[in-house]
């Protein structure tokens, strides 16, 4: 892994979803290969860190945290379920609610995530059903298992990706009092939000 210094954009993600749907899980697998048998408790960490490339030469270090606290500080917010639990799919709407309430006037970008997909035959929530909700929240939907690695790296880089065109579009961008997005760049390497403050610039 690179130094800490070596990345161009810092996104904060925050974990959202029941206590049971497999955050931590996620979360080991992703940031560190292993599969966390024992979900009962989440892991006393503030923060992981992973490191990824969105585009060739653009390094993005993401904080992933399941901490409610970091809510405000967050530029994405991945809303998890367990698919054989639907309760924990029927929380979502209120998760997201939770989140975009305590934002504001922050922009959050979701992805929306099925988890526990290796347990097929006890699954209680339909693609198409999980699909509809995802759309009705502006999110994607992917399904995953931190027990097969299935999807779990294509999870984290969706949701990158969406944090990303956030930024792109300017519905998103660096603030001193935020630190959902932290950026290394100089401004001459942000066209776009650089285009968009000239022009805010010169309206009258």
């Amino acid at each position: 892994m690179a130094a800490d210094s070596a990345w161009h954009y810092q996104f904060r993600i925050i974990m959202l979803g029941d206590s049971t749907v497999g955050k931590s899980s996620l979360l080991k697998c992703y940031t560190e290969g292993v599969f966390l048998e024992s979900t009962s408790q989440t892991v006393g960490v503030d923060f992981y860190v992973h490191f990824l490339e969105i585009k060739p030469g653009l390094r993005i270090k993401l904080q992933l945290s399941v901490t409610r606290s970091y809510y405000r500080n967050s530029a994405g917010g991945m809303l998890m379920f367990d698919l054989t639990n639907r309760v924990s799919f029927e929380s979502i709407k209120k998760w997201h609610q939770e989140v975009m309430e305590t934002v504001k006037p922050y922009h959050v970008a979701f992805v929306l995530v099925g988890h526990k997909s290796d347990l097929e035959a006890e699954r209680k929530v339909g693609q198409k059903e999980a699909e509809k909700l995802a759309s009705s929240l502006g999110a994607k939907y992917i399904e995953t298992s931190a027990k097969t690695s299935q999807n779990v790296k294509e999870a984290f880089q969706t949701l990158t990706s969406v944090i990303y065109e956030a930024l792109e579009s300017g519905k998103m961008r660096p603030n001193e009092q935020w630190d959902g997005v932290k950026c290394k760049l100089p401004p001459e390497a942000q066209p776009k939000v650089q285009e968009e403050r000239r022009k805010k610039k010169c309206s009258c």
